[in-house]
């Protein structure tokens, strides 16, 4: 009786549908309510996997090993009976793979600053799956709360520089749900810019009118002089 065989359930009863590499999961796939024997077909983008027969009530199960970035994706069962035509589909169950994060790079548009100014942190990490979760460090003390990045972007930080202390080494760290995988950037250290001193110009200045009046009294000795000398003859 085809027209008996209803809608299957496709359930995850081992492992998670974030998935590592290696890892084992298991599905189970039931129609119900339904006349034996049936046949529980699973696919994978339409593409058969695996199929099981069933005599009674209980569900088929499946188990899959992630053994590359092919296995991931999306995972439909098919409840037919045997020998018959048509069936029906279940659910979909999509299945993600974690990548463990690359080190992240801790950066700046500058490297020097000075008292009082207003400056930026972005810390990255190019390789791993989303979320990211950053936080930033100065020496061993987080200086601001995590920022989870849903996208593939930097994470971002304003610092203001109020005394030099604020001229210490800071890091970031990075992490994703890849279990107990946690990595630290580069150290980064802000240099104090140096400050010009208001009197600079003003001996810059004196400099200058020094020099004109050495020239101006150079250019003047041969017009007086030499005059001198020739009344003295």
């Amino acid at each position: 009786f085809p027209e008996m065989v209803s809608n299957p359930k496709l359930v995850l009863v081992q492992g998670t549908l974030n998935v590592v590499m290696k890892q084992n999961v298991t599905l189970s796939c039931l129609s119900e309510p339904g006349s034996p024997p049936v046949r529980y077909i699973l696919f994978k983008h339409n593409q058969q996997v695996s199929a099981l027969n069933r005599s009674d009530l209980s569900p088929a199960l499946f188990t899959l090993t992630i053994s590359s970035a092919r296995d991931v994706g999306e995972y439909k069962c098919k409840a037919e009976y045997n020998n018959s035509s048509g069936g029906k589909y279940s659910n979909s169950l999509n299945f993600t793979l974690l990548e463990p994060i690359s080190k992240p790079v801790l950066s700046s548009p500058t490297s020097q600053a000075k008292k009082g100014q207003n400056v930026t942190l972005s810390c990255f990490s190019e390789n791993g799956s989303l979320p990211i979760t950053y936080l930033f460090f100065k020496g061993t003390q987080n200086i601001s709360p995590q920022k989870t990045m849903q996208k593939r972007k930097a994470a971002v930080i304003f610092l203001f520089i109020n005394s030099l202390s604020d001229f210490g080494t800071y890091k970031c760290r990075a992490n994703n749900s890849f279990p107990n995988i946690t990595k630290y950037s580069n150290a980064f250290n802000f240099t104090l810019a140096e400050e010009r001193s208001h009197s600079q110009p003003l001996i810059i200045s004196l400099g200058l009118i020094l020099l004109l009046l050495i020239i101006g009294l150079a250019l003047a000795i041969p017009f007086f002089l030499i005059p001198l000398y020739k009344a003295s003859k």
